[in-house]
């Protein structure tokens, strides 16, 4: 086992972690380390599945709670037909319908999109427009509870999920915005924008499973994998909680400047 390789597995982890749910793109970022370090392991889609794995376990353990509540609601309202369970059995179609763009989007555009507008100045921009988008929403504070989502509103926070297929376009950012400017309450945004990221991970890691399986990978490897998974796993569960006192707050300012800048310098120096 090689030092320095498992400590570039765990900075690509740790990276990982801390830009899956803040919306800065995370794949954008993979982007501009690619551009800016050369190395092998940037380009290694095998440890982009299972450090996504890891990002996908953190959400689930933050949404334990409202995920159990609404998976029981869902088949208690099929077996019963009582009113009380029926806002989380509407909310899970809900969910459905909000992932249904970007997952049809993702199997016919995914690799012509990346092939196309795959390039470091490309995410520069796009951050910009992330920037843009997240001023924009930055005073909303909407009205709209979880029972108050419409078809409608589910299906254009779906759309806008679609933008993150662009590199440097922040999923997380992209479908809070669009919840926020559908009239969601932050914190309902909040929560609607990560549930609808936990479909389109699970479909991204069950499409990712066969290449991995035929991959002959070594066990130094398989240790390099999975440790960079466990410091996503981390790091994304911290950088989430995190994340939802900042939208609580009303801060989202801090990441507008934050992609303002990074889009300037990736535009004029990478």
């Amino acid at each position: 086992m090689n030092f320095i390789d498992l400590m570039k597995y765990v900075f690509l982890g740790f990276i990982q972690g801390l830009t899956e749910p803040i919306p800065v793109s995370s794949s954008g970022h993979l982007v501009i380390f690619k551009t800016l370090l050369h190395d092998n392991v940037l380009n290694d889609l095998n440890f982009e599945i299972i450090v996504n794995f890891g990002s996908l376990i953190a959400i689930l353990l933050v949404f334990r709670k409202d995920l159990m509540e609404i998976i029981k609601d869902f088949f208690l309202y099929i077996k019963t037909k009582e009113e009380k369970y029926y806002t989380n059995f509407r909310y899970a179609w809900l969910i459905v319908i909000g992932s249904v763009p970007a997952g049809i989007a993702g199997l016919l555009l995914k690799d012509k999109i990346e092939t196309v507008l795959g390039g470091v100045k490309i995410v520069g921009f796009a951050l910009l427009v992330t920037a843009l988008f997240l001023f924009l929403v930055k005073d909303y504070k909407g009205k709209k509870e979880d029972g108050n989502i419409s078809v409608t509103n589910a299906i254009i926070i779906g759309l806008f999920q679609v933008l993150a297929l662009f590199p440097g376009i922040s999923r997380s950012g992209a479908t809070l915005v669009g919840g926020m400017q559908q009239g969601l309450k932050r914190d309902v945004a909040f929560k609607y924008s990560f549930m609808l990221y936990i479909p389109i991970s699970l479909a991204t890691m069950v499409l990712g499973v066969k290449d991995l399986v035929e991959t002959n990978i070594s066990s130094t490897i398989w240790i390099y994998y999975i440790v960079g998974a466990i410091v996503s796993c981390i790091i994304t569960y911290f950088s989430t909680k995190w994340f939802k006192d900042v939208v609580k707050n009303g801060k989202l300012m801090y990441f507008v400047w934050y992609c303002l800048l990074a889009g300037i310098c990736v535009i004029l120096f990478v």
